[in-house]
């Protein structure tokens, strides 16, 4: 089990501290929340851009502000880290706070590299510490609504899956349209699934005429007759954020820019049933046609989810939800979407992770 492992000197009812690196768009999102939840404490915050360690000072004047990774880590009273930063850069900085003695939480996608993202996951759990990555649609109440159904068997057999995440940007410098956005489906596939893809295939293309592909096609295959599709782009004027799920007795889909009818539930779908007593030896196709079901979805902010659950684990040893295998084995989906790309979308193997297994909340 992990250990609550508290600075020096500190009495251990007080509220976690955080150090959070990088106050972008998401940096300040995890600035509010931690703000807003009993048991945290955001001490200091680090960025590089003075004009956002500004804007954190003018909303937060208690909080110890630093554009120097080296100062924010030898601050006192700091437990916990919040990673907020280009992809490139999270092995490094997560390193960094592991060896500190920081427990940490990884925003998406973990590491660029599986590799890296090995080292993380065997450092922290060597150490003691809570490593999470932010994958923040395993805390969507949509997402582990659409899990519910499938755990009660009343999908039947799924046939497959597809995601679309459209929209006209925001356009990244860092990272292609694949890297930013697939990341999501991905970790909502595997999470529904409870596996990951054996294998990939991707095309894009840059639209925009830019060096990174702003639009792309993905597909997955999850075992023997289970598919699925993803596509995404920065390009696309209309905004759809949809996972689709196709079963033999329902059809889900999870729509997240609906806030009335997040998922809705198709009760239809088609069998196959053995043709016994012809004289065709073929089989008979069995079509339901039911009713549509917007069942009730609890209504929480899934990044708030997280980073409760987030203290959660530190305080209680408890693995998390998104644990550093979670973020492994989406970033080797991710590495072989790149071969895939750059083969022309020829079929690339994913290199598994090793005891995959995606839990409850606890």
């Amino acid at each position: 089990m992990r250990r609550f492992k508290r600075s020096a000197g500190a009495d251990p009812t007080d509220p976690i501290g955080l150090l959070l690196i990088g106050c972008g768009y998401w940096g300040r999102n995890y600035v509010r929340i931690f703000d807003e939840l009993p048991g945290a404490n955001v001490v200091a915050v680090c960025d590089g851009s003075i004009e956002r360690l500004e804007a954190i000072a003018i909303a937060y004047p208690d909080v110890t502000l630093t554009a120097s990774l080296d100062e924010a880590l030898a601050i006192p009273g700091i437990d916990a880290a919040i990673v907020c930063t280009p992809a490139a850069t999270h092995h490094d900085i997560a390193l960094r706070c592991l060896q500190t003695g920081l427990h940490v939480l990884l925003e998406k996608p973990m590491t660029t590299t599986a590799e890296d993202a090995d080292e993380l996951g065997e450092l922290a759990d060597e150490l003691g510490l809570t490593l999470m990555v932010g994958h923040t649609f395993l805390f969507n109440p949509g997402v582990r609504k659409v899990k519910e159904y499938i755990d009660s068997g009343s999908v039947g057999d799924i046939y497959y899956l597809y995601a679309q995440r459209t929209s006209l940007g925001p356009i990244r410098t860092d990272v292609n349209a694949l890297w930013d956005l697939a990341p999501h489906d991905v970790s909502i596939f595997n999470f529904l699934l409870d596996s990951e893809p054996e294998w990939v295939s991707a095309v894009g293309s840059c639209a925009l005429r830019s060096k990174r592909a702003d639009v792309g096609f993905i597909s997955l295959g999850y075992g023997p007759g289970l598919i699925a599709h993803i596509h995404v782009s920065w390009t696309d004027p209309n905004k759809v954020r949809e996972v689709v799920l196709v079963g033999s007795q329902r059809r889900i889909v999870f729509n997240d820019t609906n806030p009335l009818e997040r998922v809705r539930v198709f009760d239809k779908g088609v069998a196959v049933e053995s043709a016994n007593g012809t004289t065709y030896g073929e089989h008979t196709l069995l079509l339901r046609d039911g009713d549509i079901i917007s069942p009730m979805v609890e209504s929480s902010e899934p990044l708030k989810n997280q980073c409760g659950h987030y203290l959660e684990c530190i305080r209680t040893g408890a693995r998390p939800l998104s644990d550093s295998r979670v973020g492994r084995s989406v970033v080797s989906v991710m590495a072989a979407i790149d071969r895939s790309l750059e083969s022309g979308g020829a079929p690339q193997p994913v290199q598994q992770t090793s005891t995959l297994a995606i839990g409850g909340l606890g």
